[in-house]
């Protein structure tokens, strides 16, 4: 190993000084604004459009205000309804700051038209880890007549007792709209209420589902 004298480590030290002077002398960090989306997005207004149905036009036009306030105040979007094509247009203004927030306004408005109410879908824009999935009866079992009739009858319970319970144990909101069936939630829980709710389609008693749920959430609910 070469041996360092007095000399190697006072040259060291001259550099050392040097380069901190060096460092005094550098131009000062620049520090820029943080763009807004329109300018991220080129300057272009970037657009989603939520198709309606006919039969949600009336529930639509009555909570018009409750899904037009939180979008237009809180995520500085516009929105406004197209009556020729029955599509509610919104886009982003020079205002809005964060591109991520169209798609969960599309997300929230798309929501309410499946059937939640607004104060369950408006927990799409406050939380991140939030979807919405849907499946039909029939993509589990294929069923028809009075069968189908039944399995519909089950999934909702008397007074909708079985519904509720499983919202209530997997933190879900469910809608049953006919034979499709939409839950809103998080991703373990909406497999949760989800295998609950293929078990009754294929004929399980709601006893028997309970027990299972009940096991599965304390599970969930330790991790």
């Amino acid at each position: 190993m070469p041996k360092v004298t007095r000399k190697d480590t006072s040259g060291a030290l001259q550099e050392a000084v040097g380069m901190a002077v060096d460092d005094e002398q550098l131009p000062v960090k620049p520090n820029f604004s943080a763009l807004s989306a329109q300018e991220q997005a080129g300057g272009k207004m970037e657009f989603r459009r939520i198709p309606v149905p006919q039969n949600r036009m009336t529930p639509l036009k009555t909570a018009w205000m409750q899904l037009y306030t939180p979008i237009t105040d809180n995520l500085k979007l516009d929105m406004r309804m197209n009556l020729k094509t029955k599509k509610v247009e919104i886009k982003t203004t020079p205002q809005t700051t964060n591109p991520d927030v169209l798609q969960k306004a599309a997300d929230f408005v798309h929501a309410y038209i499946l059937g939640f109410e607004v104060r369950d879908a408006i927990a799409l824009l406050r939380l991140d880890d939030l979807y919405v999935e849907c499946f039909e009866v029939k993509d589990v079992k294929t069923l028809r007549g009075e069968h189908l009739s039944r399995a519909i009858g089950r999934l909702a319970g008397k007074s909708g007792k079985t519904k509720f319970t499983i919202e209530n144990a997997t933190k879900t909101r469910i809608v049953l709209a006919d034979t499709r069936i939409h839950i809103l939630g998080s991703f373990a829980n909406i497999r949760v209420a989800r295998d609950a709710l293929c078990s009754l389609i294929l004929g399980s008693p709601p006893g028997k589902v309970y027990s299972k749920l009940r096991s599965v959430c304390s599970r969930l609910n330790d991790s």
